[in-house]
């Protein structure tokens, strides 16, 4: 069942079983970014919480970020995503997000910043009113998927690097999955990690995810799922 976690008095993150989504509210209406992996009933969540109107957006279109985006006719994902959810089985309408747009929920803006590598249309939120960047997937100190279709780990790297423009903007992150909260000194030791691995200067293992080969890379700040050369 997911926990409901309240971080301040208007935003809240659902830990689901491995998985991480929120919900920020504004002064007009609300929004959840991502819907999860196993929960039921999205919706019902989020009313538990707020009456105001609701809307989705999800950070990319991997399986444990859009359980529940069949409870909504539309939402915002980056056009870049269409593939990987379609491959997932997802439907309804995308609203397509990109690169400096803004989505206000009344007195809290949120600009959307494009973060291709670990999917096409990754994207991560800068929310401004708490000096928040929220990552997906990109940044966390757990195991970050860079193997099999859709990744790319140079897209990965020059979209880190990207992101190190906007620190003087937040001072947390808030990652998808593995420790909460995390921080923008993290953004450095992975791009080192990821160049590590192009560069062949460390040594991963193989192992089986989800029944798939993989070259797993430890570092002491997080890891990386690779495809096997």
């Amino acid at each position: 069942m997911a926990e409901i976690i309240r971080i301040n008095e208007d935003t809240y993150r659902i830990e689901d079983d491995g998985v991480r989504f929120f919900l920020l509210i504004g002064k007009d209406k609300a929004l959840m970014i991502d819907s999860g992996m196993n929960v039921k009933d999205v919706k019902a969540i989020a009313r538990s919480i707020t009456d105001l109107p609701l809307e989705l957006l999800n950070t990319h279109a991997d399986k444990d970020h859009v359980a529940g985006n069949c409870e909504f006719d539309s939402f915002y994902m980056s056009p870049a995503e269409q593939e990987n959810y379609s491959q997932a089985g997802g439907k309804g309408k995308i609203i397509p997000v990109r690169q400096g747009d803004v989505i206000d929920l009344g007195e809290r803006r949120l600009e959307i910043i494009d973060n291709p590598g670990h999917t096409p249309g990754s994207i991560a939120i800068l929310d401004e009113k708490y000096r928040v960047l929220i990552g997906g997937d990109a940044i966390q100190d757990g195991t970050i998927y860079m193997f099999g279709k859709y990744r790319d780990i140079k897209t990965y790297i020059e979209s880190l690097k990207k992101l190190k423009g906007y620190t003087d903007r937040f001072d947390e992150i808030y990652p998808s999955h593995g420790s909460f909260p995390v921080y923008p000194d993290l953004i450095d030791q992975l791009i080192d990690g990821a160049q590590q691995i192009i560069d062949k200067k460390v040594e991963g293992k193989i192992v089986q995810v989800h029944g798939f080969g993989a070259m797993k890379y430890e570092f002491p700040y997080a890891g990386f799922y690779c495809d096997i050369e």
